[in-house]
């Protein structure tokens, strides 16, 4: 029987993070279901904003001794706690394409070079394995890929040096048992690049308690940093002193205002660091990463397993007449997001919904992919996303001309 508007009313009365929806600007009439994608703007974003532009303004090049400059490291220590990092490991810069690369040049020197294969996951967002490909002709080693579905010890073997995976599958929502797969890379003597794009600010992520020694992240999805926000990379305490990390910048240099002609590497976490960064960019994220000071990460996911699971369950009846394929895995083994496949109307039926002030996204080839973002969504307003879906699919909607027209970005 399809969930009731009193009923989803009734969870909302008994939400413990229903305050935080408070924190957020979001336009009046949109039910934003693309978190996954670019998350929702922190009011004290904006304020945060403004003051960085006044210090600009009248600190001008003495703001780099007033908080921009030590930006990195701070908010590192900011993000550890959400992805069960200690101070210290969490160096927020960059992207997550830069950030891989140095962990992959950086990891393969500690290794002396002994493994000539970088392994990267196939069916996934293809950006990690774009970096490793480019990463393997620049260094010399060998780029394979693991085929989506594929047991990784079929592919895991004693020429593997780096195994670059992400914790949540960026189409599937499937989420893998992070401590589990790190035991059995480093017991074949590889090491693993978690990418944590799809789980960080989404659930509970342990590095520390996975035995996880490396992972990247971006902050700009559900930790809401805004777009282009920088990205991040987590490097376990006893690990941050092997080697060089190969873009070595001069803010990774031990004594970067001394301008010696020879690099050497900072101590810790600052060697990862390459050159200026733009604190205009690192405002907004730093409001933002304090606001989740004050979230219950268990709670947190609780709510997001039950927005994923109420529209599903509002939905379940269309899907085998309409052709749609729900491809969401069980909520022990997913992250914070629904897909749903309809392979000839997919785009269209997004778009249909959009216009209709409902955000979702479309990726190829069919898949529509909703995230649920526990801090702004309610469970009324993904009770009313649902409803809209169910319109727009029942009467046909998105057959309509315009609704054809693909946009550069998807």
């Amino acid at each position: 029987m399809r969930p009731t508007l009193t009923e989803a009313r009734d969870l909302d009365s008994r939400d413990t993070l229903a305050a935080f929806k408070a924190h957020f600007a979001l336009p009046d009439g949109m039910l934003y279901l693309d978190g996954n994608s670019l998350g929702a703007q922190p009011r004290a974003a904006r304020d945060a904003l403004d003051a960085t532009r006044d210090q600009w303004r009248d600190a001008l090049v003495g703001g780099w001794n007033q908080g921009w400059f030590d930006a990195p490291e701070r908010l590192g220590d900011l993000l550890a706690p959400l992805i069960g990092a200690r101070a210290g490991e969490v160096l927020v810069s960059d992207s997550i394409t830069l950030n891989l690369f140095k962990l992959l040049g950086y990891i393969t020197e500690c290794q002396g070079r002994a493994r000539p294969v970088i392994l990267s996951e196939g069916g996934n967002f293809p950006a990690d394995g774009y970096i490793a490909e480019g990463f393997c002709r620049s260094a010399g080693f060998e780029h394979r890929l693991l085929p989506e579905g594929a047991p990784l010890e079929t592919h895991l073997d004693t020429q593997v040096a780096v195994v670059v995976l992400s914790q949540v599958n960026y189409r599937t929502g499937q989420l893998r048992d992070m401590a589990d797969t790190t035991r059995r890379i480093h017991a074949q003597g590889a090491e693993v690049i978690w990418d944590l794009a799809h789980s960080a600010g989404a659930l509970a992520v342990d590095l520390q308690g996975s035995g996880a020694r490396y992972a990247v992240g971006c902050t700009y999805k559900y930790l809401n940093g805004g777009p282009g926000a920088p990205g991040f990379l987590y490097v376990r305490g006893e690990c941050q002193r092997a080697a060089w990390q190969p873009l070595s910048g001069w803010h990774g240099h031990t004594q970067p205002f001394a301008f010696e002609a020879d690099y050497a590497p900072a101590a810790g976490m600052t060697r990862f660091r390459t050159g200026t960064h733009s604190a205009l960019a690192y405002a907004p994220l730093e409001a933002s990463l304090t606001l989740w000071q004050e979230v219950d990460i268990a709670a947190l996911r609780a709510k997001s397993l039950a927005l994923a699971d109420l529209f599903r369950t509002c939905l379940t009846d269309l899907f085998e007449i309409h052709g749609i394929e729900d491809i969401t895995p069980p909520p022990a083994q997913r992250g914070s997001q629904v897909g749903l496949i309809q392979r000839e109307h997919g785009y269209a039926i997004v778009q249909a919904l959009i216009a209709r002030g409902v955000i979702g996204d479309y990726r190829e080839p069919g898949l529509m992919r909703f995230g649920f973002t526990p801090l702004y969504l309610s469970h009324v307003d993904v009770w009313h996303a649902a409803e809209q879906f169910r319109e727009v699919v029942e009467s046909a909607e998105y057959r309509n001309p315009r609704f054809q027209t693909r946009t550069e970005v998807t």
